[in-house]
């Protein structure tokens, strides 16, 4: 039997409304750069690649979101390893059809 570490719950980017960003914080695990091309309201920032130096609040869960879905999913495996409530946006910002802030 092979260990992949923990299951990540996901969501689809079309679920997620107004009433569920109030629940949730929203972490955006995408380069500055791309972050700054456009990003769902009231998201926060904090790159793949810096995310061990995450310390975020463990007191409100956490969605997780990228360009795909894929670097979020790595992000929520390391951030449930630190002991956060995290779900994985699956499909990422190319599955998201809401209105974005930045970008042109």
């Amino acid at each position: 039997m092979w260990f992949f570490g923990p299951r990540v719950e996901a969501i689809k980017a079309d679920e997620i409304n107004n009433q569920l960003l109030k629940k949730y914080q929203l972490l955006d695990v995408r380069t500055p750069a791309e972050f700054k091309s456009g990003h769902i309201r009231g998201a926060v920032n904090h790159p793949l690649a810096q995310i061990q130096l995450f310390q975020g609040s463990k007191d409100k869960p956490i969605l997780v979101i990228c360009q795909s879905g894929m670097r979020s999913r790595q992000a929520a495996k390391a951030l449930l390893k630190k002991g956060y409530q995290v779900k994985n946006v699956s499909g990422g910002m190319n599955a998201w059809h809401g209105q974005i802030k930045g970008g042109k």
